[in-house]
């Protein structure tokens, strides 16, 4: 599967770098997995979290160049550490056994091929917990079918409907089109309907999330409308309101200010507009740098630390 980093076309931006002869892509990531955090993470939805936490695996790199990333030292700056799939599968089982109740891979786009490598021996290894794959949903289908039989739970953020926004905010005008398909194959590989055990954990399924962003009211109406048209009524969505300006964001009005009382209650306002009645709403205290972990390679078993290069 290592061929398939040179030339790489594993994401949408088909930048063709080889990384197995050295060259870095677009995202910033070279042919070995790279990590800057691998550890239990109470904050994501409840049925995720859980009340022994999330087994969170941070990969450093990422397709986009959102200019409020709240996490750019790992997507901008590409601070972690490298690691081989048969680390990292050591790593997946330490998670295991620290009581994780699933593993959520946190953007791992630039290393799809690298990771089912992982899954494969962590799985010949004994584990067996759900898998979680935490996405921008910046996805080729052609990259996201290579997780079918890995994946049981897909967890894409889905940003913006118009071109115009996404290729201000993010650098990927053709963001919409391209994440609409990633999450049709989501659906596809898991169904609509969740699956959820005895303890209200989820156990399969796909949940949509949509962080709401200050002054951008009507891309979260199109977003929401877009998923309330097509896809089932049974998929969970996620409203996110933990928005702070950080990283490039405070030199882009409005986005150098969290969201305001009246924002927030209009999103919520469109969810229950449109009959989405299924998923979560954040509340504003989630705008809390608190709930962001710290990138300093917990869990990666004392390995040095790399930025960018």
């Amino acid at each position: 599967m290592k061929a398939s980093l040179s030339p790489c076309f594993l994401c949408p931006r088909a930048c063709g770098a080889r990384r197995s002869e050295g060259d870095k892509g677009v995202c910033g990531a070279g042919d070995r997995i790279k990590v800057a955090r691998l550890a239990l993470h109470a904050w994501e939805e409840p049925c995720i979290s859980g009340t022994r936490g999330s087994g969170a695996v941070f990969f450093s790199g990422c397709n986009l160049r959102c200019i409020y990333c709240q996490n750019a030292q790992i997507s901008w700056e590409g601070f972690g550490t490298e690691m081989t799939p048969v680390e990292l599968a050591a790593g997946l089982l330490r998670l295991q056994e620290a009581g994780a109740h699933n593993i959520n891979l946190v953007t791992a786009a630039p290393y799809v091929p690298l990771v089912v490598e992982a899954l494969d021996r962590a799985r010949a290894e004994g584990l067996r917990l759900p898998v979680v794959y935490n996405t921008s949903a910046y996805e080729k289908v052609e990259t996201l079918q290579l997780l079918a039989g890995y994946v049981d739970v897909y967890l894409p953020d889905l940003k913006y409907a118009t071109p115009e926004v996404a290729g201000r905010l993010s650098g990927a005008p053709d963001y919409f089109p391209v994440a609409a398909a990633a999450i049709q194959e989501m659906l596809r590989q898991v169904g609509g309907e969740p699956v959820f055990d005895t303890a209200g954990l989820i156990r399969r399924g796909l949940i949509v999330r949509h962080l709401v962003l200050p002054g951008h009211l009507p891309e979260t109406h199109r977003v929401l409308s877009w998923i309330k048209d097509n896809l089932p009524h049974s998929v969970p969505v996620s409203l996110m309101a933990q928005y702070l300006p950080y990283h490039r964001a405070r030199r882009f009005p409005p986005l150098n200010r969290r969201l305001t009382a009246d924002e927030h209650n209009l999103a919520l306002a469109a969810f229950f507009d449109l009959g989405l009645e299924n998923g979560w709403a954040q509340e504003l205290s989630a705008a809390d740098a608190a709930f962001i972990p710290p990138f300093d390679l917990t869990g990666c078993a004392g390995k040095t630390s790399r930025g960018a290069e």
